[in-house]
């Protein structure tokens, strides 16, 4: 029996995990995730009678594989396609149709969180909430085939594991291997690896009203990243998600202006960005929320991937990465497919 150990229970990790179902089927698999919930920004929160996404907005059809999994290999009871297109604003908020017509944009009625619980329901997986990763230790209890342990910031250590899956964000996943008590060359050529991946961070305000909009998209990008709104998307355009005669914004500010303001006190950042959006949108109905939400994301869209070396010698010593940033495209599909991949490279390594 192979023992895995998951640290983050993200996209990535839920995809690996399910296809190490098939892959490595006598494999026990241990997952330990810092928080209640799963599927990392893939996030769902519920309200007045309303779903709302607000991290990632959706999955798109991009990858075939991944549409298989969706489509095929889990229940598709609630799953849903936002039929209406995304377009595009300059930093003017000049308003432009986008290109994405025939694309499709899946969700759930009961939100995207829904994608991580059903791949987790479909494996043996043993899944640890509230357990924070603080050490990763190699050889720690002086065997000589390689294992690997974990210690929890409450002093407790799971393992030993043969096989190693790292989920967080790059940084997070950088400083965990910076203290790792892990003697070896590649530890050090990781870490400058995944040290130099850059991320996007990104404030995001939610906006009841208690009326409907008119618009013919579901959301607006902007696409030269020189507005200090990145992203408004219409949440009652997905089936189930907001009831008749309602609207519901998520609203993303971009890199600079989250970096600027992410500590500042939430009210005033949004009443700043209703103001924004109701100018972006020519509706000053909108800067008079009935209720809001909010959330920070310090470390929410990789720029760029990292490099492929290093992550391969960390392999041969049983230790994998997984996620978004080591796909190097920020899409919830990217991690869904790298997750799956990973558990390829796990099943021929065994």
């Amino acid at each position: 029996m192979t023992r895995i150990g998951i640290v983050g229970a993200g996209a990535g990790a839920a995809a690996a995990t399910n296809a190490l179902e098939r892959t490595a089927p006598d494999a026990d698999v241990t997952v330990l995730e810092k928080s209640r919930g799963v599927c990392g920004r893939a996030a769902t929160r519920r309200r007045d009678g309303t779903v709302y996404d607000y991290g990632a907005n959706y999955v798109k059809s991009d990858d075939e594989r991944v549409g298989d999994v969706l489509t095929e290999a889990l229940d598709t009871d609630g799953l849903v396609d936002i039929e209406e297109p995304v377009w595009t604003f300059d930093a003017d908020g000049e308003v432009s149709p986008g290109e994405d017509r025939d694309d499709h944009k899946w969700t759930y009625r009961q939100g995207l969180t829904q994608i991580a619980k059903r791949l987790f329901a479909r494996s043996d997986a043993t899944i640890h909430r509230e357990t924070r990763v603080e050490r990763v230790i190699r050889d720690a209890d002086g065997s000589t085939d390689g294992v690997w342990h974990l210690e929890d910031t409450d002093g407790r250590r799971w393992g030993p594991f043969d096989v190693l899956l790292l989920n967080p964000p790059a940084p997070q996943t950088a400083e965990l291997l910076r203290s790792a008590d892990w003697e070896s060359d590649v530890r050090d050529r990781l870490v400058d690896a995944i040290d130099a991946v850059p991320f996007r961070t990104i404030w995001t305000g939610i906006f009841h009203y208690p009326f409907e909009l008119e618009t013919p998209y579901y959301a607006l990008v902007n696409t030269d990243k020189a507005h200090e709104v990145g992203w408004v998307a219409r949440e009652e355009c997905k089936p189930g998600h907001v009831p008749d005669g309602e609207s519901l914004l998520v609203v993303q500010a971009n890199h600079e202006w989250s970096v600027d303001r992410y500590d500042e006190p939430p009210a005033e950042n949004l009443t700043e960005l209703a103001a924004l959006t109701a100018d972006l949108l020519e509706d000053d109905r909108l800067r008079e929320p009935d209720w809001t939400d909010h959330q920070g994301w310090r470390y929410a869209l990789p720029e760029a991937g990292v490099a492929r070396d290093p992550l391969q010698l960390a392999e041969a010593d049983g230790l994998y990465c997984l996620g978004d940033w080591v796909a190097g495209e920020a899409r919830l599909h990217a991690a869904l497919r790298n997750g799956l991949e990973v558990a390829e490279r796990v099943a021929d390594r065994r």
